[in-house]
């Protein structure tokens, strides 16, 4: 639940709008929704800034579809992640407006509109292999309102993309470098910036 939602439901309650029953109704949902197999996070979005990020792998996708509606019901940003096709359809079936990154594997729903952030993020990934995890950092990172660029395929195997590209890793305040076996690239870029520079393994 977002704070400006239980503002308005104070709000809503003072002005003779909602009854005192309905109002404890939504407080009885506090801090977290029980719905058997899964206790969802009611005021995640009010301590992190961003409600729960739902993991799909190991999960039916009954189960994905029914937390996504407890999460859209509070008019919450939705994004889950590692999800499948099959989940994704069924999730759409219910939301129309559900969007499918297929190379991310990621679903995200938009409810309100947030104001960007100041800054940027660049995703650097080392070979073209590295791209589905770097797409799941680059939807993560937009929903949750930063700018985001990307710089693929630029390892050190052949560092002069890398170095062609020099005034782009200058710009950015955090650097996210997904590599596998080119390891090396997130020490290299680390070497070239001064903003900090998160190294994500791939292998």
């Amino acid at each position: 639940m977002d704070i400006d939602v239980i503002k308005k439901l104070l709000e809503d309650y003072k002005a003779g709008e909602v009854s005192i029953n309905n109002v404890l109704g939504k407080i009885k949902e506090l801090p977290y929704k029980d719905i058997g197999f899964a206790k969802v996070d009611s005021h995640r979005k009010i301590r992190c800034g961003f409600p729960e990020v739902i993991f799909c792998m190991g999960k039916t996708t009954e189960q994905v579809v029914k937390i996504v509606e407890h999460i859209v019901a509070g008019e919450n940003d939705m994004l889950a992640t590692r999800a499948s096709m099959e989940i994704y359809e069924a999730v759409s079936r219910k939301f129309s407006e559900a969007v499918y990154n297929e190379q991310a594997r990621t679903i995200t729903i938009r409810k309100t509109r947030r104001k960007p952030h100041k800054g940027l993020i660049l995703i650097i990934t080392a070979g073209t292999s590295d791209i589905p995890v770097a797409e799941e950092a680059r939807v993560t990172a937009e929903i949750m309102g930063n700018n985001v660029k990307v710089l693929y395929d630029v390892g050190v195997a052949g560092i002069h993309r890398l170095m062609k590209s020099h005034s782009e890793l200058l710009k950015a305040n955090v650097i996210i470098v997904v590599a596998g076996m080119e390891g090396a690239l997130a020490s290299v870029v680390g070497g070239l910036v001064d903003c900090p520079v998160i190294g994500v393994p791939t292998s």
